[in-house]
């Protein structure tokens, strides 16, 4: 439901291989240099859930670097981005890691580690340039592969493109980064844009807010280069909304994670409808909500839980937008990708 999606991507039968048998650089000198200077007796490490399986090893190899009388915890909760923070264990805890994302909230005590992929890019660009009109093209990374984003710029140039980049805003901390809430680095002028990286959910989301350009997909984990599509994404929202019309009752979910706190939008929803309860939830799943017995759920918290797990939920799970074009005041053809742009 994040950035953090395609950790583990499958190179079978790609022809690529990994430089380290896809080993990252866990920053543990950086890490014990910031446990030094605070002088901290506690550590709190979190992972995605992708590599969590990793992080008894992670924690036993940075105890070498530092004093026996610090103590590692390992957060134990889900983990889908830098809006994911485990507050409880950084409040216990005198430093505090992140692994895997870049910084989205800044915080005294945070040391985020980004985890950046050592797959070779290159192949795939070659592959990429095929597929790309010639002239202007946007070009759009994940956290994960930024550290190759500047050889992507330039082997683009390299063949003659016009390569436009941005960063798109506050949320994001690096040009041409794009989340799963969030593709305000897509908004260039060109026509059309090249993501590279892994998944399914941030191309279709590109496609979806970016409706006017072509934006293909060149995936340097499984190899794979095409186009991306909204057609599907689009059907399985068309068919919540509707399944939603006929809702008499309705939770409206305000959620708790640091970077995904819409209750502005949540509050004004609830008080709109006389028959909508406002519900505050950190993670949001289908038991949780099942409980409640409503017809329908608006969630203002992190639109991924909406589009990529909403098909799991008893009930309807809709984002702001949708809930507005089921009870009627914006017509069908309105909708657009819920993101959070601009907002916390």
């Amino acid at each position: 439901m994040s950035d953090s999606d395609g950790w583990e991507g499958d190179l079978r039968d790609t022809g690529l291989a990994l430089k380290h048998d896809r080993e990252w650089d866990y920053e543990l000198e950086r890490v014990a240099e910031a446990v030094t200077e605070q002088a901290a007796e506690t550590v709190g490490l979190q992972f995605p859930e992708g590599i969590k399986r990793r992080a008894p090893k992670v924690a036993r190899d940075l105890e070498e670097h530092l004093p026996d009388r610090v103590r590692i915890y390992i957060s134990g909760e889900a983990n889908f981005g830098a809006c994911d923070l485990d507050m409880d264990l950084m409040r216990r805890t005198d430093v505090f890691v992140h692994f895997g994302h870049s910084p989205m909230v800044e915080s005294e005590g945070v040391v985020y580690v980004p985890l950046f992929s050592n797959v070779d890019v290159e192949p795939i660009m070659t592959e990429a340039v095929e597929h790309l009109e010639p002239g202007e093209v946007g070009l759009v990374t994940t956290a994960q592969h930024m550290n190759k984003f500047d050889a992507m710029r330039a082997f683009l140039e390299d063949r003659g493109f016009t390569v436009q980049t941005r960063r798109g805003d506050e949320r994001l901390t690096h040009e041409g980064q794009v989340l799963g809430c969030n593709y305000a680095s897509a908004k260039v002028p060109a026509e059309q844009v090249l993501y590279v990286g892994g998944g399914g959910f941030h191309p279709s989301g590109l496609a979806m807010d970016n409706p006017e350009k072509d934006v293909i997909i060149a995936d340097p984990v499984n190899n794979v280069v095409k186009p991306a599509s909204a057609e599907k994404f689009v059907k399985q929202r068309y068919a919540a909304i509707h399944q939603a019309m006929d809702a008499e009752t309705w939770g409206i979910i305000a959620g708790t994670k640091i970077g995904q706190r819409r209750h502005g939008i949540a509050e004004q929803l609830a008080a709109e409808n006389e028959n909508a309860s406002l519900i505050t939830l950190d993670e949001i799943t289908p038991s949780h909500l099942k409980n409640f017995g409503l017809d329908a759920y608006v969630n203002t918290a992190c639109p991924r839980i909406t589009t990529d797990d909403g098909p799991q939920f008893d009930q309807p799970l809709l984002t702001p937008q949708e809930y507005r074009i089921a009870i009627g005041e914006e017509p069908m053809d309105a909708l657009e990708f819920d993101t959070f742009e601009g907002t916390w």
